[in-house]
């Protein structure tokens, strides 16, 4: 009797609450952006102003038409972030094929500036550059192939199909728009994205190896047949000359090196201030573009530098954050491409600014001067946070 009164006293456990899923938007990373775009707006105007009054009698020329590209871009990328991101998958293969076509193209109908022949011109005022879409195409096109392959990416055969397909871009660019330094990052984000999703960590550590001793390699060589690359008539070469022989070049390129380092060393810790660079009246050739940092550098010293380098840090730690988190393979494979390219430009425009490696031409991301390059780097953008929408977490 005692038992059964017992066993009616027995009080059931309360039921657990169902926890609601809450999509996730990575509003810290739109934060840096805008940061980083806003920045650059202001290094635009005070390089720029100087040229700008002198070519086009109006200082403001170069900052209005990138902040009006700017303004449109982020109001795109807010409202291009809220689509999901896997809608675009089945597009990729077509992207990458219409990338191919307008590379091509461009060795028959392309625009020539400053000596070089990279742009197709749509209309009087807009033109496109093929290899920047090139980037934006690879970063897409790589992870629907990886998904594809499946489990048979281990197996040589595929592993060679996705580098392939990269290098293949990067060979278009470099042939048709003789762009060596988009070729380098398009072949730098395939090996990246396939080092992600390859279950083998060696052959990629072993062909890194190789590739340093063969760039130490060439650089002496290289020290030891100088005349080679003076006399030569491709501009590439001659740029590596430049940059092995600063003292004794006489060459555009060895000339903005040493202009650009001088505006480095002349900054000091905190800079001349901002708009007091000297270099920039003409002494370093359209600073507003690639060569920005150096006057960065000079205006706001190794303090400026260093939080912008700072700020660049922190956009690639929420992209790799993002890719961690990312829903499924494809939105973490395609977010990598991204962390990829940012993060070797970033590099590339810094090393070339301080000497470390030849002119290449490529721009500081976000900061530079440049219509097409914002395009598509807010495209990217957008995709980064499209996938960052995607990703629940529990409330």
């Amino acid at each position: 009797m005692v038992q059964r009164e017992n066993n009616q006293m027995r009080i059931k456990p309360p039921e657990r609450k169902k926890r609601k899923k809450v999509n996730y938007y990575d509003y810290n990373l739109l934060a840096v952006l805008i940061l980083l775009t806003c920045f650059g707006l202001i290094m635009i105007y005070s390089t720029s102003a100087y040229s700008a009054q002198l070519m086009f009698d109006d200082r403001t020329f170069f900052f209005n038409k990138q902040m009006q590209i700017s303004a449109v871009c982020l109001i795109a990328v807010l409202i291009g972030s809220q689509i999901n991101y896997r809608i675009y998958i089945k597009f990729t293969p077509y992207i990458y094929i219409l990338t191919v076509i307008l590379l091509i193209l461009t060795r028959f109908v392309g625009k020539t500036v400053n000596g070089a022949t990279r742009w197709i011109e749509i209309t009087n005022s807009i033109q496109i550059q093929p290899a920047e879409v090139a980037k934006v195409a690879i970063i897409m096109f790589l992870p629907f192939v990886i998904l594809k392959k499946g489990r048979k990416l281990k197996e040589l055969k595929s592993s060679v199909t996705v580098l392939g397909l990269g290098l293949f871009l990067a060979y278009l660019t470099l042939e048709f728009t003789s762009n060596l330094s988009t070729a380098i990052i398009i072949a730098g984000i395939t090996v990246v994205i396939l080092y992600i999703a390859h279950p083998k960590t060696w052959p990629f550590i072993l062909a890194f190896v190789v590739g340093i001793i063969g760039v130490l390699l060439f650089v002496s060589v290289a020290k030891q047949n100088l005349d080679f690359f003076k006399n030569s008539d491709n501009y590439q070469l001659n740029r590596i000359y430049a940059w092995l022989n600063l003292e004794g070049s006489s060459s555009a390129e060895g000339y903005q090196i040493i202009q650009g380092l001088y505006a480095v060393g002349s900054g000091g810790f905190f800079g001349k201030g901002l708009g007091n660079s000297s270099q920039k009246m003409g002494a370093v050739p359209e600073a507003q573009n690639d060569m920005i940092f150096s006057i960065i550098c000079e205006e706001l010293g190794v303090f400026g530098a260093f939080l912008i380098i700072v700020l660049f840090i922190y956009l690639l730690y929420r992209l790799l954050y993002i890719a961690q988190n990312a829903p499924d393979l494809y939105g973490s494979l395609m977010v990598t491409g991204i962390f990829a390219h940012i993060a070797i430009q970033v590099v590339l425009n810094i090393a070339v600014v301080l000497g470390v490696i030849p002119p290449t031409g490529i721009t500081l991301p976000f900061i530079s001067y440049g219509g097409t390059s914002v395009v598509f780097l807010m495209a990217e953008m957008t995709l980064a946070l499209s996938v960052s929408k995607q990703i629940k977490y529990d409330s």
